[in-house]
Parts: structure tokens; C-alpha cells; sequence
């Protein structure tokens, strides 16, 4: 990493004579922006695609129970966030943020592709008792494995990258890391209508093996953007990488062999998911000793104000996406059991299995975007962009409408909404910033909690509708997304940027893994509060709905408040936050 090119100052660039445009920008942001967009959104396709399957499919397929159910997709979804501590560390001081990100791009291919192996369906005998098939289980904590270590070595890179894109209190920062969550969330978006409805209609194989094509191409981004990226992801002491280790073994190649071998011992401890929170307990504890050590040694005063500051930022992360992840837990469940799955019934193709449309447009994505970068007209890149993002949002209606939906592919309404209005605060916060009235981020996540808790107001509703008997209508489901989505816009792309723009440059993407941990640790909280609402049903078993709506809606209550407690907690922080950030907004 080299800090100075983070807070040099910018002269000012001489515009292209046709377009207008400063070279290496596109739309007012430096491209690399885009080449990390573009990989970010790919990564989060295969990821979010092979989510949106994972509980169903545990839960179908494997026949795990409720509780087993969530508390694997807590360990593993934990773990995704708690390893880029290490990796972000290995990046930092020794790798390099570009070899992290190809590194961690190969493990997710070969993970999201082992997913696709299913072995055999679990079969209850008649005495009740499951029979699972022991090599597909192997095959599903192998590749869960691998796409732990494949994020740890991908994720905190790739965001860090982006922020050091931008000179210190540039005003684009906000709005680039707004442009950037949208990526994650346009992934999200394509791959849930795509994978989660694939995975259930055609078979599971099918669905995480579209995951794994989404990586590749991912992988593929990142490699042919490499000038964008002005240089600043290469390996900070590229002699000490090459250095001899073990015998002939260079120090490079001990790094890549070392994390085939925490792929073979996360792969076990998933198998005892309770252990796991044990073990990012000690992952915190052992970055918190690291944070304090680092402040005392080598922190000056502000320095150490706005270091103190992210962690506060931190934890109002951690705070909303114990909310939030639910989404993929029990707002998975309840919808699965309790609502109505299509929005518009009358419109439905029910005849045979028909495809996704919007699989299209992502086929010819990854050759639109390397038109787009090499244009020195902003018109001709703005048009060749604008088209396929028509086209995509076209098609992503269109099977939002007629394609019959499944509680996977549900889960792209928040992914919609989100991409919705991204652009919209994208543009919100500068012109408020050029009014004199742009909130603070302290003031940005207050919003952003008291929203998280009211979204489950909607399920509340929806959950009194179904308590009779009847399945309740999937737009209390959309209403819930629409109000977590404005508050997730709100805070995450938010303290993304504080993240960012507060740490020292030094150890920028342990800190960045710092702002993942506390997500990680949601993960946990999400799996124990959906954990709640678990119900003991029998393979073939209708569900009680009564029983099922009384869980559900002691849940859902006890969120809202959760929520509402968060943002007032955030609210009474804000003055010392303001202090502590140092005239940082």
C-alpha cells in the first residue's frame, strides 16, 4: 500500500477536446471505480446467488431442522465476515491487495462450483429416522470452506481499493461508495431472480452452479482492469514476498499453501457451528489488543480520535445487520411458510420451467464494461453503459412478473430497491453538501436503525393476516424491504466511506476487516434471533400456522424495538462522535 497517493493533492487535469471528460474518470469518478463495481458485482452475484439457496436448500434438501438450519447458515455467514481480518492483514503486509483479490477470485470459483455437486437428497426410513448422504455433506462444508477463505482474501481488498481511489475529504468518497454498494447490490439483484429461482425449479446443482459462473466472470473484471488501478494494490515489499521460507518455498507460496490448510480445518469446524462463535470471539479480542497496541504506538491525537470514532461506526453496523441479515433467515422462512410468493398471480407463465431472461444481459456485461473503460468519450461509454442497464432492469421486471417466485428468489426485492435508490442519494448528498444541510454520518445512521427496526412492522401485519390459516400477500414482504432499504442506504454505504476516510492509511484494510467482523458478528446475531421463531416441522408435515404466526410475531416485535433502542443509542452519541472525527463530516 502507498499512502501518500491517499492524501497527495490532485492538480487539476486537462479535459478530453471531444468529450469533455478528465482522463481516467468516467461519469466524474475515477475509473478503477468501475473496475471495482464490476468485480464487486460478479463476487456478489455468485455469493448472493448461492445465499439465497442455502437455508432452502439445507432445509429441503438435507432435511436439517430449523434450529440446525440457522445455526450453520450463522457459522458459515459468520466466518464470510471474520477471515477478512486475516486476510485483509496478509494484503496489508504482505501480498499485496491485487494477489489477494485473484487469490481469494479462485477459491470462490471453486467453491461456488463444488456447491453444485448435491450427492444424494436425505430420505426419512419408517421409523422417522434422516439418512443423510455423507460425501455430498463433505462436498457442501468443503466448498462452504472455500468460499470463507475465498471472501476473506477478495472483500476487504477490493473495498479498501476504492477508497484509496479518492484524495483525502474529496466529496466524491460518499457518493463513490454509494456507486460502489450499488454494485454489490445489482449483483444481488440479478442473482437471486437467476440462481435462487434456477436453484429451486431446475435443481440445486443448477442454481449454485450459475453462482460459480458468476465468479468467473467476476475474476475475469478484475484481471483485464489492472491499469485502472494506477498501481496502488501491488505488494508493498514485493523482495520480502519472494523471500525463501520453507526450503524452496518462497514466502508467496507458503501463504497459498497455509490457506488450503485453514480451508480443511474451517470445512471441519463447520460441522460444529456452535464452535464458531467461539472462535470469531477470539478474533475480536485478538484485533481489539491490535487496535489498542497500534493507537499507543503509533497514533497522535486526531489520530487517535477518529481511530476511536470507527469503532463506534463499527458497532452501529453490527447493531442494523442483526437486523438486516434476517433477511436471508427467518424473513426467508416466514415467506416460505406464510405468504403468497407471486406479484402479480394473473400474469404468472405456469406452464413448464421457463428461463430467466435477464440471464442475458449479463452474458454480454463483462465486453460492454471493457468498451466503456477504454472510450476517451464520455458520450459513447455513458450510451454502451445506459443500454445495458436498460436492457437489464427490462428484463429483471419482466421475470420479476411472469416467472413464478420462491422464497429464494424473493429475496431480490431488497437488492431492487436498493439499486433504486442508490443513484438517487448518490446524488442527494452532495447537493445537500452544497446546501449547508448534508447530515453528519452519525446523523446518516441514526436514520438508518430507527428504519432497520420499523421494516419488520410490515411482517407484524402480514404475520396477523396469515394467523388464520391463509397465506398472507407478498406485498407486506415488499413494503419491509422498501423501509430496510432506505435505512441500509442510509448507514452502510456510510460507514463504509467514515471507515475509509477516518483510519490511518497504514492499516487501512485491517480496518476495513474491522467494519467485516462486526458483520460477521451480526451474522451470529441474526441466526440466534431467527432462532426464535424455529418450528419443529416433520418431513412432509403441513405447518401450524397458528403456532407458526405466534413465533414469528414475538420475533418480529422484539426487532422493532431492538431497531428503535439502536438509533437512539446512535442519536446520543452524535456530539462526542462529532468531536472525536475532527472536523471529518
Amino acid at each position: 500500500m502507498n499512502p501518500p497517493s491517499v492524501a497527495a493533492p490532485v492538480a487539476t487535469p486537462h479535459r478530453d477536446d471531444v468529450s469533455g471528460a478528465v482522463p481516467g474518470e468516467l461519469f466524474g469518478h475515477p475509473k478503477g471505480l468501475f473496475v471495482c463495481f464490476f468485480t464487486e458485482m460478479w463476487e456478489r452475484f455468485s455469493f448472493y446467488g448461492m445465499k439465497a439457496l442455502l437455508l432452502l436448500y439445507m432445509l429441503k434438501h438435507h432435511l436439517f431442522g430449523d434450529q440446525l438450519g440457522y445455526l450453520v447458515l450463522g457459522a458459515y455467514a459468520g466466518l464470510v465476515y471474520a477471515v477478512p481480518v486475516v486476510g485483509g492483514m496478509i494484503a496489508d503486509r504482505l501480498l499485496g491487495m491485487r494477489k489477494a483479490v485473484v487469490f481469494g477470485g479462485v477459491l470462490l470459483c471453486f467453491g461456488h462450483l463444488g456447491m453444485a455437486y448435491e450427492g444424494q437428497a436425505a430420505t426419512v426410513d419408517a421409523v422417522g429416522v434422516i439418512h443423510r448422504d455423507a460425501t455430498g455433506l463433505a462436498a457442501f462444508y468443503l466448498s462452504l470452506s472455500l468460499i470463507i477463505c475465498g471472501v476473506g482474501f477478495l472483500k476487504p481488498n477490493v473495498a479498501t481499493m476504492v477508497g484509496l481511489l479518492y484524495p483525502a475529504n474529496d466529496p466524491r468518497r460518499d457518493s463513490g461508495f454509494t456507486l460502489y454498494y450499488a454494485g454489490i447490490n445489482l449483483g444481488a439483484l440479478f442473482s437471486s431472480l437467476i440462481c435462487g429461482y434456477i436453484g429451486e425449479v431446475y435443481g440445486w446443482g443448477y442454481g449454485f452452479g450459475a453462482a460459480g459462473i458468476g465468479m468467473i466472470a467476476g475474476l475475469g473484471v478484475f484481471l483485464t482492469g489492472q491499469e485502472y488501478l494506477r498501481g496502488l494494490a501491488e505488494p508493498p515489499d514485493p523482495a520480502r514476498l519472494a523471500a525463501k521460507l520453507l526450503g524452496p518455498l518462497r514466502v508467496e507460496a507458503c501463504l497459498y499453501a497455509g490457506t488450503l490448510i485453514a480451508v480443511a480445518l474451517i470445512a471441519a469446524l463447520l460441522n460444529i457451528p456452535r464452535v464458531v462463535a467461539s472462535v470469531q470471539g477470539a478474533m475480536l479480542v485478538v484485533w481489539l489488543i491490535w487496535l489498542a497496541w497500534y493507537l499507543r504506538t503509533y497514533a497522535d491525537t486526531v489520530q487517535r480520535g477518529r481511530m476511536i470514532s470507527i469503532i463506534f461506526f463499527i458497532t452501529f453496523v453490527l447493531l442494523f445487520f442483526a437486523l438486516y441479515e434476517q433477511t436471508y433467515a427467518s424473513w426467508v422462512t416466514f415467506t416460505d411458510r406464510m405468504l403468497n410468493k407471486d406479484l402479480f398471480p394473473d400474469l404468472v407463465i405456469r406452464e413448464g420451467k421457463p428461463l430467466p431472461w435477464s440471464i442475458a444481459p449479463l452474458v454480454v456485461s463483462p465486453f460492454v464494461v471493457a468498451f466503456a473503460l477504454r472510450q476517451r468519450s464520455a458520450v459513447a461509454a455513458a450510451w454502451a453503459l445506459a443500454a445495458l442497464a436498460a436492457a437489464g432492469f427490462a428484463l429483471i421486471l419482466r421475470d420479476s412478473v411472469v416467472l413464478p417466485q420462491t422464497a429464494g428468489s424473493l429475496t431480490y426485492l431488497g437488492a431492487l430497491f436498493i439499486v433504486l435508490l442508490a443513484p438517487l442519494f448518490s446524488w442527494l448528498w452532495p447537493f445537500l453538501e452544497r446546501l449547508g444541510a448534508n447530515p453528519g454520518k452519525s446523523a446518516k445512521c441514526v436514520v438508518g436503525l430507527a428504519l432497520g427496526g420499523l421494516s419488520f412492522l410490515p411482517l407484524v401485519w402480514a404475520n396477523d393476516a396469515a394467523a388464520g390459516g391463509q397465506l398472507a400477500s407478498v406485498w407486506w414482504l415488499a413494503l419491509a424491504y422498501v423501509i430496510l432499504e432506505v435505512g441500509e442506504v442510509c448507514l452502510s454505504p456510510i460507514t463504509l466511506a467514515a471507515v475509509s476516510e477516518l483510519t490511518m492509511p497504514k492499516v487501512a484494510a485491517v480496518m476495513m476487516s474491522g467494519w467485516l467482523l462486526a458483520t460477521s458478528f451480526s451474522e451470529q446475531l441474526a441466526a440466534v434471533f431467527s432462532s426464535f421463531a424455529s418450528l419443529e416441522i416433520k418431513p412432509g408435515a403441513r405447518v401450524n400456522m397458528a403456532e407458526a404466526a405466534e413465533k414469528y410475531g414475538s420475533l418480529f416485535h422484539s426487532m422493532i424495538w431492538l431497531g428503535l433502542a439502536s438509533a437512539v443509542l446512535a442519536l446520543l452519541l452524535s456530539p462526542l462522535l462529532r468531536r472525536w472525527m475532527h472536523g471529518i463530516r
